[in-house]
């Protein structure tokens, strides 16, 4: 059997956003994509302060992005011009983002027969809406709704234990509806680019936006997706979903706010700042 190309980054990766999700949706195009991620003291040396995030909780999520196959921890002593000899990692192209790009890692990976891949800044624009993950036929529905503003190891959390569960279906509210819920200042991030985070994240099979308004304002979608179970977390007990879905005949499951296992508890207001 052919084995599928294997295509690398380097990068610290800290503070996870739709344009370094983009990055690495174009990388994977290229390959079998791994991470090699910087520890927190290299993160130091190259940038010259701390990571927001530490190694744990940037592996954490990097883990569960669905472009990323593996992600690799890098020692504090590789340069960051070339490549460290990892075992198991044949890599033919080196990705790289067009402000990175540099003639040192060039001749690198022309000395080693490599592809060095500049990924200009035009193939990165826009938010497309990422496919439905594939899974096996009759699993249950699950739905899920919220801004998702600032996405966090919480969020990504929050989706790996609700797809024990069945095929998750996040529905992220409009604009318009987080405003009117919310008040001026939010959302931070647009509709669309809050959709593509959220839906490239590998434990959620279809990420949507919201049509409907108010505290049930993914009703239209709702009623479409007829899912099994409607899932919230404890914050999100609120605004007459639990009647709706007695209403319904939907299972109405509420989970407790759980970050995984050794990283700290996130919060969007916190990080945001209000």
């Amino acid at each position: 059997m052919t084995q599928p190309k294997q295509t690398v980054v380097s990068g610290g990766f800290d503070d996870l956003r739709a344009r370094n999700l983009r990055f690495l949706e174009e990388a994977a195009k290229l390959g079998e994509l791994t991470v090699l991620l910087w520890r927190d003291e290299m993160f130091c040396q190259i940038t010259g302060k701390p990571p927001k995030f530490p190694l744990a909780e940037r592996t954490y999520f990097l883990n569960a992005v669905r472009y990323v196959s593996r992600v690799i921890p890098l020692s504090a002593s590789v340069d960051v011009t070339e490549l460290a000899d990892l075992d198991g990692v044949h890599a033919v192209v080196w990705a790289v983002e067009e402000a990175d790009a540099n003639d040192a890692s060039r001749a690198y990976c022309q000395q080693h027969a490599m592809e060095y891949c500049v990924l200009p800044e035009s193939q990165m624009a826009g938010f497309p809406e990422p496919p439905p993950m594939p899974s096996p036929p009759g699993r249950k529905k699950v739905v899920a709704t919220g801004c998702y503003d600032w996405f966090h190891t919480g969020h990504v959390r929050f989706a790996e234990e609700l797809s024990a569960f069945g095929d998750l279906h996040i529905i992220v509210g409009h604009d318009a509806n987080i405003r009117l819920l919310k008040g001026e200042g939010h959302p931070l991030v647009a509709e669309a680019e809050r959709r593509y985070v959220v839906g490239s994240i590998k434990y959620v099979k279809q990420a949507l936006i919201s049509s409907g308004e108010g505290w049930l304002d993914a009703d239209p979608e709702i009623q479409r997706l007829r899912p099994n179970i409607y899932a919230v977390n404890e914050d999100g007990d609120q605004g007459g979903k639990r009647e709706y879905c007695q209403r319904l005949g939907i299972e109405y499951l509420v989970l407790k706010r759980t970050p995984a296992p050794g990283l700290p508890r996130r919060s969007s207001t916190d990080l945001r700042g209000f």
